[in-house]
């Protein structure tokens, strides 16, 4: 297996076209105040050893050079040990509502933000298990498929947004369904959790709920937002310019609906629990999950790696010898080349 490890090194690569640009610009500087003093027909005589093959060859080499030194830097490995690792783990998957009602703010900083804050601490726990993150409103997507990578999966929580899904909604049994068809050929212990606040449901969620126990997924439900609920926030950018309004005039005050959460849980077999101020509900579904008997498979990994960059360092220090070899001006056995005589 072949990877870089520090691949962020590679962005030097883009300097080349720009030092070919004031390469460039150089050559035709040097033309136009050569040719102040007369013909460049003269000049060329009157300047036998000037030779500008010399000085665009040794451009040359030191581009080379410099894309081998952007490979020492980036540091190209090549996995020498392939091992089998056994994890131990669950396949977890957590449906996060993104509808325009979870910026609400009742629970602070709003609902979203502290449920994305409450499933990045989630990530930071796992340990062998499998995540994978649906996001849905009034249609629902897989945001990251199931993975072990707790690097990326903390990373796409960090863009969700409720921009991100245009339809408004609130489609539940959809995200239940992409649940489901997720974990289909999992042949581990299975869990679903889904972050709501449960308003404006569309679909046959309970019937969702229902096979998805039936296909041994725990659905648990935290309920995001407080049952006297709060008025759902218009941004222009990142400035707050209002909130939303009725036909009347009157700000929408968006409510909790625990009802449709907890029969979601009590059909799922799992655990409803409503978030607050001072915490989501994450702790008490995570210590529920662990409490799930985790299934055990075998994955293989590269343990170890080997440093090639050794190869391309003396590459680049074999040009930059050479380099010092070559003279702009001709040398002795080239004035003596005529090869138009």
């Amino acid at each position: 297996m072949f990877r870089f490890a520090h691949i962020d090194y590679v962005y030097l690569l883009a300097l080349i076209p720009v030092f070919i640009g004031l390469f460039a610009w150089l050559m035709v500087w040097k033309k136009r105040a050569l040719q102040r003093f007369g013909e460049l027909s003269v000049i060329g005589q009157l300047l036998p050893d000037m030779a500008n093959s010399k000085l665009i060859l040794k451009f040359i080499l030191m581009m080379i050079t410099w894309g081998l030194l952007v490979f020492v830097l980036v540091g190209p490995q090549t996995g020498s040990k392939l091992e089998n690792v056994q994890r131990k783990g669950i396949d977890l998957i957590i449906a996060l509502d993104v509808s325009n009602s979870m910026l609400a703010q009742d629970i602070k900083p709003s609902r979203i933000e502290r449920a994305k804050q409450a499933i990045s601490r989630l990530i930071d726990k796992l340990e062998g298990d499998r995540i994978g993150i649906i996001v849905f409103a009034g249609k629902a997507y897989t945001q990251l498929p199931i993975t072990t990578d707790y690097a990326a999966a903390k990373m796409f929580v960090s863009t969700i947004n409720p921009g991100m899904i245009p339809t408004q909604g609130t489609a539940i049994g959809e995200a239940i369904e992409m649940a489901i068809n997720s974990l289909n050929d999992s042949k581990r212990n299975k869990a679903l959790v889904i972050i709501s606040d449960g308003e404006d449901h569309e679909g046959s969620v309970l019937e969702q709920a229902e096979l998805a126990a039936s296909k041994g997924i725990t659905v648990y439900t935290i309920g995001m937002g407080l049952p006297e609920g709060g008025p759902i926030p218009e941004y222009n950018g990142n400035t707050l310019v209002g909130f939303k309004k009725d036909r009347d005039g009157n700000a929408i005050v968006s409510k909790l609906d625990e009802t449709l959460l907890q029969q979601i849980a009590t059909i799922g077999k799992g655990m409803y629990v409503r978030a607050t101020n001072s915490e989501t509900g994450l702790n008490k579904i995570f210590d529920d999950i662990n409490a799930i008997q985790k299934s055990e498979i075998e994955s293989k990994q590269f343990s170890d790696y080997e440093n090639q960059f050794q190869y391309f360092l003396a590459i680049a220090l074999i040009l930059l010898i050479l380099d010092l070899f070559i003279f702009e001006k001709k040398t002795f056995w080239m004035k003596n080349i005529k090869p138009f005589n």
